[in-house]
């Protein structure tokens, strides 16, 4: 019995011996147990050779017959088997018109053969991938139902191997590509030739929340085809002499051909431009967000060094870019890099939460002056980096899925301090700030939670919502907002002024409370376009019966402006800086006296 393995329609032999001792050279793709399958199925057909066909144009060989054979171009019947889908059974070849002029088909055996039959091979998720072939020297009538259904049996167990091979091998199952162990093998190949220097080039399709996007919607037929189709298109671009691999779920890479040059900017444009055409997908368009990502590497620095991580870098920053292809920079790849260390380090520190802590922002009512309320806001202390700023780490939460326990620690903190306050006599409110995430029929359950645990009236709470989450829900936000309503909490729409609101919804948004964004506060001295949106920003949400709070009042001209307006409180370090939750108590017993004197107690 003979072995030998095949690739691109050209025979290259392997060493002769059973196939259960042997490996294919390291650039083939490996089919494991394909030996096991060609002995059972020739074994019970009783034929003289088996051959494994693949539509890429790679054969695998089992052969009965005694003599070897040297490397031969595959007939066009494997081929046309291997594409074709279908299940095919020629009692004789030779007798056969469509084959008349065509040569004598042949395997790695010299003799000519006569019968042919095949059965088209599928991997487990439904994809046809070639054609099981058997086989044999002389003419037969055909395939009884026994015969027909063992060659099944046998296909079936091909394309299981095609997967398994593809996960132990070299190559993708689904593009059938070489896939990342690949890529840094001839890498490292290169480094052995002498080449000094490479150029990287990686693309990432889309976005991994928008992709798992597309598999919850279509399925992963789709996603597989979508992948496939990509890849033929970045084909079409790369030059000659140049391998794609796909190194990721999502990410293509290549080491371009001209180490010492790299590709012209038109090069790049024309191949991202290709990337967002529409994909059509099973007859169903899509369009991509794709990153081009480049990296000058020296290849002689490969120990050590993640060259793909840093080619994906460029890529992932790419996506973000309108031009969609970006060179690997050093400051910006630490930088994600120290959002990775940072997010890691935020997830432990709400978990044993010895670093997190809350400031508390004072809110006064302009008649009177009086603190009604303070906001609650995260703060956090590294033991190695100091004070990390709240406009880094708060960002990073969202990005990764962390704002529901970072909300969930304010929840609880901030009204466990509300009730000592109150307990002690201080007579005022507390507001926290939701996000997106928390958005959901949850809410009110863990709100409920929150002021049970801690013996705090909900009515003195007021939850926060920017303007862009709440118009950017359906009929279930309104819902929401009922519940929290109906529990006697206040809602506040914060950052008003810097979405895209419309006057019909926030007519129907169950509101008590609208604060006005202060980039358009801060500005007021020097912009009388800003003083007025604020005026008759503020003139609206009266007449819509919101009470209106304007933050950013910093400086003691804003305060007597914003005064002179139909609001009803103002926020700003000209009222008070954040404060640790220790000097809160101080500054409310100071704050009537300062209010007073200062000559503001009055509208």
């Amino acid at each position: 019995m003979h072995t030998t393995v095949e690739q691109d329609a050209e025979a290259a032999p392997v060493d002769q011996e059973p196939a259960a001792a042997m490996a294919p050279v390291a650039d083939e793709y490996a089919v494991p147990g394909f030996d096991a399958v060609a002995h059972l199925a020739a074994a019970s057909l009783d034929v003289a050779m088996v051959a494994l066909v693949l539509d890429s144009g790679s054969a695998y060989w089992y052969s009965r017959d005694p003599e070897a054979r040297s490397p031969h171009a595959l007939h066009p019947l494997y081929l046309e088997a291997a594409r074709r889908g279908a299940g095919q059974v020629l009692p004789d070849i030779a007798a056969d018109a469509r084959y008349r002029d065509t040569p004598p088909l042949t395997g790695p055996s010299p003799a000519p053969l006569r019968f042919f039959a095949c059965e088209p091979v599928f991997t487990l998720s439904g994809r046809h991938v070639g054609a099981l072939c058997v086989m044999d020297h002389a003419p037969r009538s055909g395939l009884d139902e026994t015969g027909r259904a063992a060659l099944r049996d046998a296909a079936r167990l091909a394309g299981a191997g095609v997967v398994l091979g593809g996960y132990l091998g070299r190559t993708d199952p689904v593009t059938q590509l070489p896939h990342r162990s690949a890529f840094f093998e001839d890498l490292r190949a290169r480094s052995r030739n002498g080449v000094q220097r490479a150029w990287l080039i990686a693309i990432e399709v889309a976005p991994v929340e928008r992709f798992n996007a597309f598999v919850r919607a279509m399925g992963f037929t789709y996603a597989d085809e979508l992948m496939r189709a990509v890849a033929a298109r970045v084909q079409g671009w790369i030059p000659a002499r140049t391998n794609l691999y796909q190194v990721g779920v999502t990410r293509f890479a290549a080491v371009l051909p001209d180490g010492d040059r790299p590709l012209e900017t038109d090069q790049l444009d024309d191949l991202v431009a290709r990337l967002r055409r529409p994909f059509d997908c099973l007859d169903i368009p899509l369009t991509l967000q794709p990153g081009v990502g480049l990296l000058d590497l020296d290849v002689r620095q490969l120990d050590g060094n993640d060259p793909l991580r840093q080619v994906m870098s460029a890529s992932y920053a790419a996506q973000r870019s309108p031009r969609g292809w970006a060179l690997y920079e050093r400051r910006q790849d630490e930088r994600h890099r120290q959002e990775f260390f940072l997010v890691t380090e935020l997830a432990a520190a709400l978990t044993e939460r010895t670093e997190l802590y809350l400031h508390y922002q004072p809110r006064v009512r302009l008649s009177d002056g009086r603190c009604v309320a303070v906001e609650a806001l995260a703060r956090w202390r590294h033991p190695t980096l100091g004070e990390v700023p709240p406009g880094q780490f708060v960002p990073l939460a969202e990005r990764a899925g962390l704002m529901r326990s970072l909300t969930g620690w304010v929840l609880d903190h901030g009204v466990a301090q509300l009730a000592a306050w109150r307990r002690a006599g201080h007579d005022i409110g507390l507001s926290l700030n939701i996000s997106n995430a928390d958005f959901d029929a949850d809410l009110v359950t863990r709100l409920e939670g929150v002021v049970d645990r801690h013996g705090v009236d909900p009515r003195v709470l007021e939850l926060e919502f920017t303007e862009s989450t709440l118009l950017a829900h359906n009929d279930a936000t309104r819902r929401h907002l009922d519940a929290v309503r109906e529990l006697g909490a206040g809602i506040a729409i914060d950052d008003f002024g810097t979405g895209y609101s419309n006057l019909a919804s926030l007519r129907q948004m169950p509101a008590t409370c609208l604060k006005i964004d202060q980039s358009f506060v801060r500005a007021m001295d020097a912009s009388r376009h800003d003083a007025a949106i604020v005026r008759s920003t503020a003139a609206l949400a009266h007449d819509l019966g919101f009470r209106v709070v304007v933050e950013g009042v910093e400086t003691r001209r804003i305060y007597e402006t914003v005064r002179r307006m139909a609001c009803d409180e103002v926020q700003g370090f000209h009222v008070s800086r954040p404060l640790p939750a220790a000097a809160v108590p101080p500054w409310l017993e100071r704050s009537a006296e300062w209010h007073h004197a200062d000559g503001q107690g009055e509208p």
